[in-house]
This record gives C-alpha cells, structure tokens and sequence, in this order.
C-alpha cells in the first residue's frame, strides 16, 4: 500500500496536482492497491481530522493576525522597525529581519509575512537603491523568522502528530527565532559593507521612538501573553487562539480606532481562505498517516535505521538531509504531517528529544521555502521585487548558510530548545 500512495503522490505532484488533493487521491490509490480495505477509511479519515478540538486554533490564530495587520497597527510596526534600523548599514534591508520577528508574533505564517511585508518594504528598499534581486532573497529568508516566534502555524501542525505541548513548542522557538534574526541582521550589515550602500544619517528623537513603542506595544505585547497563558496552563491552545481574536478587536475598536465593518468582512475571508488552504492539506495527510500505520512504514523504518545505523549524529543528520529534499519541492504543512509520524519513533529510538526535533523540522522546512524549485516565498518575493529568479537565488547563498548553521546549531545543541 505504502508503495504505491508514494508513486502516486509522485505521479501527481510532477502533474501540478495542488498538495491536498493530491494526498487523498494517493491515500486512495494505496487502499484501492490493498483490495482488503474498504475505500470508505479514506472518508472517515478526511473527516475525522477536521473534528479536532486543538484544530480550532488554526482559524482563531490566522484571523487575529489579519486583523492586527490590516490596519494602523501594521504601520506602526513597520515604522518602528524602519526608525530603529536605520542608524546600521544595510538598515533598510535590516528592517524586513526585524519586522519579522514582530510580525512573527501576531501572524505565525512565513507566506502570509513574506507577502504582507513583501508588497510594502521591497518598493522602498529599491528607492534607497537597492537591487531587486537582493532585496527579494531578503523578504524571502527573513520571512522565515515568523513560523519560530510564537504563534506558529507548522508548530501546531507538528503537536498534533507528534503529542507534544503547543507551550512546549512556542516556547523553545523563541531563542531559535531570535538567533536566525541576529544572523540575517550580521549577513545584511555585511552585504552592504561589502557592497558600500549608505548608512542613513537621519536621526530620531528618542521622545518619537517612545511614542512609537509605545503605539507598538500592543502587537508586541500578544507573544509573551500567548506564551504566558499556555505555559502557566491559563487556557488551551484554542482558547488563546479565541482571546488572540478578542484582543485583537479591542485593540482595533477601542485603540486604534480603525476597524470597518468592510475590513473586518475582509479579514474574515482572508482568514477563511488561509484556513481552507491549511486544513485540506491536513485532512489529506491524515488519509495518508493512516495507510503509513496501517502498513507500519514508520516503525519499520525506525527499527531499520536502528539495525544499521548506531551513531545518533548520523541518524540526526540523515533526517536533516532527508527533509532538506522533501523541502525543496512540498509546502511545510504537508511536509510536517508526513514526515512527523516517521521521524517521532525514529527520535524516540536515538534519544533526541520531540521538542527539539520539532524546532530541527520547523527550521529546516523553513529553508525549503526559499530554495528552489518551488520556494514559496521566493516566488512570491521574486515576483513583488519583479526580479528574475535565477538573480534572486544568487543572492540567496548568505542567509542560506546562516540559516544551515543555525539549522546545525539547533540539532546537535538541546541547550537552544529549553522549554
């Protein structure tokens, strides 16, 4: 069975098949191959997913970020990381790094940044003179940052097949999150002394950066609630998704005074359409989880690889190269869904903690993003920068080898995923 769902997959991925239905016609395909097996589970399956209580969270998160971004407040975050970045050389391209660690806090998608951010800061940074290219292999990699700073979309998705607390994940992501942000800050500030780009040498009075803070506050204020509600076990994963909603409308009603009724319909659907999007790709890999346990791929794996492989830093390593591939051509939701139930036992067995293994995952699916051949972000960065790709991947190689040796750092290194 398992054999046959890969080579269909396969099959229809090279077809351009989108992801979610093309994991329940593999599912189906593998049933079908068993004759056994009534074509029915493949139903039941789809559906089952979508009873999850914790899945709830997923819409409740995507709407609060829309809702934060939409208005004033996303202004406001993005001046105050423009006015705070512009004293560095390569200040203009620091300031995409640095809004997406902000960002990060109230979105929790690398698509939905590298977008939002995208369509506002690469026209700017091509003012202050920089190249498209370069600017475009900025958004796309720093974008990145958001699925490591709490709240996390694929770190909800990885909880969900692997059993470990969402608290757990958010808050071992955080160190991880900051220091891919420092490294992508060093290799900006590095380009453009290489480079000679300017420093700008307009300054700010510190009265308008605490007024600015403090418009800010709010937005930057949800990540520690978020992780202090689920870390002192205030309130489940959804229900913080749900009072992330309510804060968000408070803030929009009575703060910033900003929210139409049009607005608010606005990103209702955009939020809606993200879940959709999501949670077809999540009732397709539950279709597909069930024949890998059915045919017990992932415990045969895991007793394989133990058998004859005894060193844990090669198994470490072999993960680590085997999702890099799977990366390269699969959206992260779908990636983590499949490769999560096999790589659970197989971390169970060596010793590696299911924490850390969900940052090394989150991490290097992150990379796969922007590598090509089907880089999200890149093409959708690529295509606001209006760069060609092939000058876009050239820039990429900097912040490709900081984010690998972070992705080292975070597998050989327990001490950066404490919780």
């Amino acid at each position: 069975m398992t054999l046959v769902m890969i080579a269909a997959f396969c099959v229809l991925m090279i077809l351009a098949v989108p992801v979610g239905y093309a994991l329940i016609i593999s599912a189906a395909a593998g049933v079908l191959f068993n004759g056994y097996v009534p074509l029915s589970i493949v139903a039941q399956q789809v559906y089952d997913q979508t009873q999850s209580f914790p899945m709830l969270a997923l819409p409740f998160f995507m709407l609060a970020g829309t809702l934060m971004l939409g208005g004033e407040l996303g202004r406001q975050l993005l001046e105050l990381a423009s006015k705070a970045m512009q004293r560095w050389r390569g200040g203009p391209l620091s300031t995409t790094v640095v809004s997406s660690v902000v960002f990060g806090g109230v979105s929790g998608s690398a698509v939905a940044n590298a977008s939002a951010l995208g369509s506002v800061l690469i026209p700017w940074q091509k003012k202050q003179g920089y190249p498209p290219a370069l600017c475009a292999a900025n958004n796309a990699t720093s974008s990145v940052i958001d699925v490591l700073i709490p709240p996390s979309i694929p770190m909800i998705l990885y909880s969900l097949v692997s059993g470990v607390s969402v608290g757990d994940l958010f808050l071992a992501g955080i160190l991880p999150g900051l220091l891919m942000a420092v490294g992508f800050i060093f290799v900006c500030w590095l380009i453009a002394v290489r480079r000679g780009y300017p420093t700008n040498a307009e300054t700010m009075r510190k009265r308008d950066m605490g007024a600015l803070v403090l418009k800010s506050f709010p937005a930057i204020l949800l990540p520690i609630l978020i992780i202090l509600f689920l870390r002192f076990g205030l309130a489940t994963p959804t229900e913080v998704a749900v009072l992330s909603v309510v804060y968000s409308l408070v803030l929009s009603l009575v703060f910033y005074r900003d929210l139409t009724w049009k607005r608010f319909c606005d990103n209702i659907v955009e939020a809606g359409m993200g879940t959709g999007v999501v949670m077809l790709v999540i009732m397709g890999s539950a279709a597909v989880g069930w024949v890998l346990t059915f045919d017990q791929a992932p415990q045969q794996m895991a007793d394989w690889v133990a058998l004859h492989i005894s060193n844990p830093i090669v198994i470490i390593l072999m993960m680590n190269v085997l999702m890099l591939i799977v990366g390269m051509p699969l959206d992260m939701p779908p990636a983590i869904l499949l490769l999560g139930p096999i790589f659970v036992p197989l971390a169970d067995q060596i010793g590696l903690d299911r924490v850390q293994l969900g940052l090394m995952m989150v991490v290097n699916l992150g990379i796969g993003l922007y590598t090509p051949p089907i880089g999200t972000t890149l093409f959708i960065s690529s295509s606001i920068a209006k760069a060609p790709l092939g000058e876009t991947t050239r820039e990429l190689w900097p912040y490709f080898s900081m984010a690998m040796l972070l992705l080292l750092a975070v597998s050989f290194i327990p001490a950066l995923t404490l919780y």
